[in-house]
């Protein structure tokens, strides 16, 4: 996605927890885009970030809570606390956090959307991914909730990005994930999809084109 945006003109600034994967951002993509490493499912480092980026930029305007994680497949009595909580603290935590420390500078300026990523198992269920399931549907709530609160001229939209052929999905399926598109292919049509969501938006649940 930070190519799609870069190439349509627009500044990226990102967070991630590899060091690794944030240094080759910075690589490819100076000033006045900005990457670093924050793990969104800590309230302090997020806290840091968005007072350090806030600082040196305007609000954003589109609001991406991308981050998650996803179980290793198995029944739910079978998933050890530990695991859970992760997914819990990444795809839950991590979000509130983001809208925490950034959504109030886009509600004192009046605008700007939050595009929180739910999922398919967001709106639906399968077998041995509950705590991606359960997450996932608490998006979907945490998003109506917030398209409530915000003011007019905002906007919160939970968006299922449909099926990508990520690491992640991979260790769930293995023998399927190689039938979607990548994640380069999927930001080609997603990326002017997400910029094109506005205010009359706000509240809905939305799926991003194949």
């Amino acid at each position: 996605m930070t190519e799609a945006f870069n190439r349509l003109g627009h500044v990226v600034l990102g967070c991630g927890r590899s060091e690794k994967e944030i240094a080759q951002l910075q690589k490819l993509f100076s000033a006045p885009n900005d990457f670093a490493v924050v793990d969104v499912a800590d309230d302090t480092q997020v806290a840091d970030w968005a007072k350090r980026v806030l600082a040196s930029h305007e609000p954003p305007d589109l609001l991406l809570n991308n981050a998650a994680l996803m179980n290793r497949p198995a029944p739910l009595w079978k998933i050890p606390a530990q695991e859970f909580s992760g997914v819990i603290d990444v795809n839950i935590k991590g979000v509130a956090n983001v809208i925490r420390h950034f959504v109030p500078a886009m509600v004192r300026r009046g605008s700007g959307v939050i595009v929180n990523f739910s999922s398919g198992w967001g709106r639906s269920t399968d077998a041995e991914v509950a705590p991606y399931c359960a997450a996932k549907w608490a998006v979907e709530g945490l998003t109506q909730s917030l398209a409530q609160e915000l003011p007019p001229g905002m906007a919160a939209v939970a968006l299922n990005p449909g099926i990508i052929n990520t690491e992640m999905l991979r260790t769930c399926w293995p023998s399927g994930a190689s039938n979607h598109p990548s994640p380069e292919e999927w930001a080609k049509t997603a990326v002017p999809f997400l910029l094109k969501i506005n205010s009359s938006d706000n509240g809905r649940q939305l799926t991003a084109p194949v």
